[in-house]
């Protein structure tokens, strides 16, 4: 993905990242990035970051989002699994990158 992002830059862009959990554990290499020169050709500015970074904005953050979900001017994914039993794939998903958006085991609908 991070091929199609340096793509599309503009001069001077930034890039947040984060969201790397399906490397977390994984005993294989990740697949390299070809266009890297992207980076410096467009002068792009990178930045790893945990959300525990900002914990202390989370109060405004909840101001501004929240009534723009009720709004449903900001949409979100849910990838939901169904039961107890499914939350063994579900959680191998989750680290192998196969969920898209946050992932919920329900355990039951009652």
């Amino acid at each position: 993905m991070l091929e199609a992002v340096l793509n599309n830059m503009r001069l001077n862009g930034r890039v947040a990242l984060c969201g790397m959990i399906s490397q977390y554990n994984s005993l294989e290499q990740p697949e390299g990035v070809y266009n890297l020169i992207n980076a410096i050709v467009k002068r792009v500015r990178m930045d790893g970051f945990f959300t525990s970074d900002h914990y202390h904005l989370y109060s405004k953050f909840l101001e501004i989002v929240v009534p723009l979900i009720k709004e449903e001017r900001i949409t979100y994914v849910e990838d939901t699994a169904e039961g107890i039993e499914s939350a063994p794939g579900a959680l191998f998903g989750l680290y192998s990158g196969r969920n898209v958006g946050k992932l919920l085991v329900v355990v039951t609908r009652e």
